[in-house]
């Protein structure tokens, strides 16, 4: 015989379990207690089974023991059901469909929902000319009756307060007499199950529509439920009869092994399987599995009076309902947040609030479905505005059934009777990132200045002319153009400036880059000159130095006149990355051309580091190369984290980031460049000599080859 394994009970359990572990390993919720679990109860509350049914029964027993049960599909407990169903009435409104069938699974769950959805139908004024019990296990004479009162009604919309299981069954009895062309109005046992959806190959609920749990992701849990191995540590089988479900094999000890099938391992991969337990469309129930068992450990954090500490020996009191130690009441008084930002909390009856999303199922035309959200529900608002159209959507007519999308640049209001311009969003000068970057950037400016005071005032001091003073004040001049560059980044997006802003500060960063190297070519071919025979000084004199400036600077300049001919960046509404704001950027033109503006620096910085390096270790006195490796170091370390930031930034921050790295790495050259030495012009002004600077005897003496 083959047995039924529920894959989606053991997701549940997984959820379950993913949350205490979360909870377990926290220092601020119950600090120095852990929870612990059992798949048939848990502590002083129980997180309820994998359908809304036995959920009721379970909450109907344990009743009077004051036991409080939190369930998956919390929409659905008992009082919550009520407002579910009465939302679902309110849709049908909506649509204007005041002639429909119904059709219930014959449980607590569809008989009561149907009770509640038809009391709310007739104030409505919803006539329902028929509702009839369903249970995918009845006899094929029941079903056939069903099927025959279905054909001979005249309503064309049936709302169907059914679980999957049933649904499939129901689904299937129907394509045997394509029937096909029905209005489904669905709960959520069924309206959001992409099983349901993939197995519906007559197309026979095509266009269905229903209210479900909003969507929901909470970071870590796809992984933790996807993480289950068949043996412990130990290398005992634990989950052996869900390990040959999931990937149809046998291990050897298995009893039901005929011998005939594949073995199983218990180290299959499950990437690339597809099945009911990979699949995560149910992650908004698995998501209220977590913030169940959250409400369950902030009530008990509030009983044990827990601070750094709690309160191990209380008693908790399940019996006395007015009891401060009672952990129902203390569930109904929860307001917390969850670590993605949900607010959590229920009303004095132990409800969450009213909130859906209206789902339609629409065709592709590869034959599936798109579960597509059309709408949301919200009880919160005045009654007349708890149907609202779509985020983007507007109704502005009086029981309009249908929704218009607002133009690009405009978003619906809180209302939805009305398109408001979105709002654009830019790094400027008013708000405090843009204001603390701009007091970067002339804080940098500010600095480089006072450098070059400096060594102008101290320019025949032997430091400074140890240094190549030429090349140190064109340094100077670059990086003041490096911190002013910055903030051409800053404002509203406008042609001049998206051209601006790349092309300047590829150019200064390549004469800066171009200075710096040509100090440190200087400092290697200075001490190569001192070799008996040596004549290298005569091919790299100050008018070579000059020039490989400028041209490694002109090639910069070719390659940028380049990309703004063939493609110039440009201003850009990126209308995309946020659906209610409208990002002002600059769209690069030609990404080749960006790319090739930075490589080409990244070039130059290698190569100067690289040379650095290998003149790292001439005479300490005279030791320029040591600092010039740690400004590139900083360069290198500075725009390699650089590129990723940038791509995974949204918005305004990616120009954030690009500022960022343009003021570390300007900064990095300044300090690590200037720095000693202004500390030994103003501070020690005793080891600012020439003797210094030649040190012993056997040193090259610098400051006359230079």
């Amino acid at each position: 015989s083959v047995r039924f394994l529920n894959f989606r009970g053991f997701q549940f359990a997984q959820a379950m379990i993913f949350a205490v572990e979360e909870i377990n390993n926290s220092t601020d919720l119950l600090p120095g207690i852990s929870l612990g679990y059992k798949m048939y109860d848990t502590l002083q509350a129980i997180i309820g089974e994998a359908s809304s049914s036995p959920c009721m029964a379970i909450a109907t027993v344990i009743g009077p023991f004051y036991i409080p049960v939190v369930s998956k599909i919390d929409k659905a407990v008992i009082a919550v059901v009520k407002n579910f169903n009465k939302s679902l009435a309110q849709l049908v409104k909506h649509f204007g469909w005041t002639w429909v069938g119904a059709i219930r699974t014959n449980d607590d769950y569809g008989n009561n929902g149907m009770a509640t959805f038809t009391e709310t139908a007739q104030q409505l004024g919803i006539c329902l000319e028929y509702s009839v019990p369903f249970f995918r296990t009845d006899s094929p004479d029941k079903i056939r009756k069903i099927i025959d009162i279905i054909k001979a009604s005249t309503s064309k919309v049936i709302v169907a307060f059914l679980s999957y299981l049933d649904m499939d069954v129901l689904k299937h009895e129907m394509s045997k007499h394509n029937m096909t062309g029905y209005q489904w109005v669905g709960s959520e046992g069924w309206i959001f199950d992409s099983q349901t959806a993939e197995t519906d190959r007559h197309h026979i609920l095509d266009g269905a529509i229903g209210l479900s749990i909003p969507k929901a992701h909470v970071s870590g849990m796809r992984e933790f439920i996807l993480n289950v191995k068949p043996l412990n540590s130990s290398g005992h089988e634990i989950f052996t009869e869900f390990w040959e479900t999931l990937f149809s094999c046998k291990f050897k000890q298995s009893e039901s092994s005929t011998g005939n099938e594949r073995e199983c391992t218990g180290h299959e991969d499950l990437t690339g399987v597809q099945n009911g337990f990979t699949d995560m469309s149910l992650m908004p129930i698995f998501n209220n599995v977590y913030k169940g068992v959250y409400a369950v450990a902030h009530a008990l954090h509030s009983i044990l009076g827990c601070n750094k500490t709690c309160q191990y020996k209380v008693q908790l009191d399940p019996l006395t309902v007015s009891s401060t130690l009672n952990i129902f009441q203390h569930i109904k008084k929860i307001n917390f947040k969850t670590k993605e930002g949900d607010e959590v909390y229920f009303n004095q009856n132990g409800e969450p609030p009213a909130k859906y999303e209206i789902i339609n199922w629409q065709p592709k035309e590869n034959g599936f479905v798109d579960f597509v959200t059309v709408g949301l529900y919200d009880a919160s608002l005045p009654a007349d505005k708890h149907l609202k159209c779509a985020e983007g959507e507007i109704s502005n007519t009086t029981d309009s059934v249908t929704c218009v999308r607002c133009q690009p640049e405009f978003w619906s209001n809180e209302r939805r009777d009305a398109c408001v311009k979105k709002e654009a969003e830019f790094l400027s000068y008013e708000e405090i990132m843009g204001v603390l970057l701009t007091a970067t950037s002339l804080f940098g400016t500010c600095m480089t200045v006072g450098v070059a005071v400096i060594f102008f005032r101290h320019r025949k001091s032997p430091i400074v002319r140890a240094n190549n003073s030429e090349l140190s004040f064109l340094l100077l001049f670059s990086l003041t153009l490096c911190f002013l560059c910055s903030l051409t980044f800053i404002g509203r997006p406008s042609d001049w400036s998206c051209m601006l802003r790349h092309t300047a500060f590829g150019i200064t960063f390549v004469l800066c880059i171009s200075c710096v190297l040509g100090k440190t070519m200087v400092v290697l071919m200075a001490f190569r000159a001192t070799l008996p025979g040596s004549n290298v000084m005569k091919w790299f004199g100050p008018v070579q130095q000059r020039l490989s400036v400028l041209a490694f600077t002109l090639i910069q300049v070719v390659i940028c006149i380049l990309w703004l001919s063939i493609s110039p960046p440009f201003p850009f509404k990126n209308f995309k990355q946020f659906k209610d704001k409208i990002i002002l950027e600059c769209a690069l033109g030609s990404a080749l051309g960006f790319w090739a503006v930075l490589g080409y620096i990244g070039l130059l910085a290698i190569l100067c580091f690289i040379l650095a390096f290998l003149a790292r270790k001439l005479p300490d006195n005279f030791n320029e190369a040591k600092f010039i490796t740690f400004s590139m170091l900083i360069f290198c370390a500075v725009w390699i984290t650089f590129i990723p930031a940038y791509v995974s930034s949204p918005g305004k921050f990616s120009v954030a980031v690009e500022i960022f790295a343009i003021l570390a790495s300007s900064f990095g050259l300044l300090i690590c460049t200037f720095i000693p030495k202004c500390y030994i012009v103003l501070l020690k002004p005793e080891q600012n000599t020439k003797k210094n600077m030649m040190g012993r005897k056997n040193k090259t003496n610098i400051l006359d080859i230079i």
